[in-house]
């Protein structure tokens, strides 16, 4: 029964595991798309201070004096912030290939991207060589994972042999 159980979670597992290189592939691309927007963004302002003659330090700090150009500024500070830590991330999951990016779930943090990916990810039968190898590590920590619960579980009830 148990190894029922483990053959199925590692099934299981195998399925789940062999989505991760298109996921991260369509996560990527919604990324770049928003490093783009928010560059635009960036772009813009530092052309509009420039035209002042400002850097864009001095013309951030010029938002003052209202609480609608504070929170102007406060908002575009925290854009040009989120837009440096969404490039540097960008740039590693470019560099990586879909097996390293297994490894950097912390890359794949911006809630947004994340959410939106999600919603739009439709499984696809994992025809590359990623997918099957990721597909293969499922199995393996699926299967692993259901047998060491079903024995955790049984662990209790099971029967004692005695000499």
């Amino acid at each position: 029964m148990w190894r029922m159980l483990a053959i199925l979670g590692g099934v299981s597992g195998a399925v789940a595991l062999s989505q991760f290189p298109e996921f991260s592939q369509q996560y990527l691309q919604r990324l770049a798309g928003k490093v783009d927007a928010l560059t635009a963004v960036a772009t813009e302002f530092d052309a509009s201070a420039a035209k002042s003659g400002l850097t864009r330090e001095a013309a951030l700090t010029q938002l003052t004096g209202t609480a609608f150009s504070e929170d102007h500024q406060k908002d575009l500070r925290s854009t040009f912030a989120e837009v440096d830590v969404l490039r540097a991330n960008l740039d590693t999951l470019r560099a990586a290939s879909p097996l390293t990016r297994l490894t950097m779930p912390q890359r794949l943090a911006d809630p947004e991207t994340l959410q939106a990916t999600w919603s739009d990810f439709q499984p696809a039968i994992p025809a590359t060589t990623d997918g099957a190898l990721t597909a293969g590590l499922g199995y393996v920590s699926g299967w692993s994972l259901t047998a060491l619960l079903w024995r955790l579980l049984a662990w209790p009830f099971r029967r004692r042999r005695y000499a």
